[in-house]
């Protein structure tokens, strides 16, 4: 199936007129909140059994909480495909983004840059399966939120200067632990290639549009609000929450807006990027 089963209830609801004035404003916001819902419903999920474990999974199961969160998440991915609640395209780019998301894992934990505190039998080093989903459902989000809002973009970079910059962060990231960290560099960059790109919505009928860099910057700090979540619920810990949770510092918002504009160019290998009509 080319379309996922949400598509027959979004045309739905694009075709019904609520009329003027406040009416379409409101309807408007409800239509875009469950959009957004939509798009983001693997993480979510995901988030809800990080929760879910954290406060009921019983102590001393024969199962490990890391175990049933991977097995979890593999039954979720294989029921939104059965049930057509996902497309096959978008399930191609969940694995992308777990191979990427696990490879950077593995150096990060090794680095001490972050630990699992808790055993688990299906990992690859010190790095539980589930982790790779994380990442995948940044990328789920961005592919359905492109599919679903019908996103066309205005005065994009060439493509090659997308490609190059989404390499040069991803090796950043392993980089700057030997050599000089570019980051700053590589934001610099980002905002010079993007600087006066705009990025086209269609939330209900008319395309509306926004510069993208706001765009990145909104997904980066949901992400950033979601890692604080999985922290909260010991699914990961960073240096200095071993004794306790604290909140996630801000810094980390810069990391994760990078590591979004990966999952965005790539993301833009599958998805059309197109100029507005």
């Amino acid at each position: 199936m080319k379309h996922s089963r949400f598509e027959a209830v979004r045309l739905r609801l694009e075709q019904f007129d609520p009329g003027t004035g406040w009416r379409l404003w409101f309807y408007e916001f409800l239509l875009f909140g469950f959009k957004q819902g939509w798009a983001c419903l693997f993480g979510a999920l995901m988030l809800a059994l990080l929760l879910a474990t954290h406060f009921l999974y019983p102590e001393g199961a024969p199962l490990h909480r890391y175990d049933f969160l991977t097995l979890s998440a593999l039954a979720i991915q294989l029921g939104m495909l059965v049930f057509r609640l996902e497309t096959l395209a978008e399930a191609k780019v969940i694995l992308i983004f777990h191979v990427v998301g696990t490879v950077m894992e593995l150096f990060k934990t090794s680095a001490g840059s972050w630990i699992y505190p808790e055993a688990s039998v299906l990992h690859i080093g010190a790095v539980p399966l589930f982790s790779g989903f994380m990442y995948a459902s940044v990328g789920s989000y961005i592919a359905r939120v492109w599919r679903i809002f019908d996103f066309h973009y205005s005065q994009y970079p060439p493509r090659w200067t997308t490609y190059a910059l989404a390499v040069a962060i991803y090796v950043n990231f392993f980089a700057h632990h030997w050599l000089p960290d570019i980051r700053l560099a590589l934001f610099a960059l980002t905002v010079l290639l993007f600087w006066k790109t705009r990025i086209h919505f269609r939330n209900w009928r008319a395309h509306r549009w926004m510069p993208l860099l706001l765009g990145f910057l909104l997904v980066a700090l949901f992400i950033w609000f979601a890692e604080n979540i999985g922290t909260f619920a010991r699914a990961w810990s960073y240096p200095g929450q071993e004794s306790g949770w604290e909140p996630v510092g801000i810094a980390k918002l810069g990391s994760w807006y990078l590591l979004m504009l990966i999952s965005f160019v790539l993301v833009s290998l599958v998805n059309p990027v197109r100029e507005p009509d």
